[in-house]
């Protein structure tokens, strides 16, 4: 019998709207997700209170939950540093670049549109990747972030809640593979023209 492919929820982190100063204009945000301990709620629309500014991009039933694999965080904090954003060692934080789920054993490769994370209570289906933003770009603080997301194909993946429950660090799921038509990778490869690759 083929063994699934399995993980470990690290961290969950919600986030309430704060302004943010995207290309020089001020917009609300809801972006930058702190870790909560202990048991979360989540709906069809996702944790519930997790809030989310712009619904057109972020949310709805498709894209209820953002997903990133855990171990971007550190490649992420040494593009930064790199492009001279931050002269501190700075760790990047889960919830940084928005996502709700930090994941541990999964990467972008091994994950395809219709792949379901079973987490036993909760089921959460695989929408989409998460294509960058100017408020992706804002947050990570200079202007190849997008760019870099699309070709490093570091970029975590939107989930719709199949079953809705209780989800809490540490929880272990299962991936439990959907008709593996298209990877979270190449769907995000088909928006690369967006970005002057």
């Amino acid at each position: 019998m083929h063994q699934h492919a399995t993980g470990r929820l690290h961290a969950v982190q919600m986030g309430r709207l704060r302004p943010l100063q995207v290309a020089g204009r001020k917009l609300m945000s809801g972006i930058g997700k702190t870790a909560v301990s202990g048991p979360v709620e989540v709906g069809t629309l996702g944790l519930v209170g997790d809030e989310q500014a712009d619904l057109s991009v972020h949310g709805g039933l498709s894209k209820a939950v953002y997903a990133l694999p855990f171990e971007h965080l550190s490649w992420w904090q040494s593009r930064r540093q790199m492009h001279a954003v931050t002269l501190f060692e700075e760790t990047l934080p889960p919830g940084f670049l928005g996502e709700n789920l930090s994941l541990m054993g999964v990467l972008e490769n091994d994950i395809y549109v219709g792949d379901c994370l079973d987490f036993g209570q909760v089921l959460l289906r695989v929408t989409q990747p998460r294509e960058p933003c100017g408020k992706f770009t804002a947050i990570m603080g200079y202007p190849q972030a997008a760019k870099d997301m699309v070709v490093s194909g570091r970029c975590g993946f939107y989930l719709a809640v199949d079953r809705p429950g209780q989800l809490q660090a540490g929880d272990p799921f299962e991936v439990i593979p959907g008709p593996r038509s298209i990877g979270i990778a190449q769907a995000l490869q088909r928006q690369a023209w967006r970005y002057g690759r």
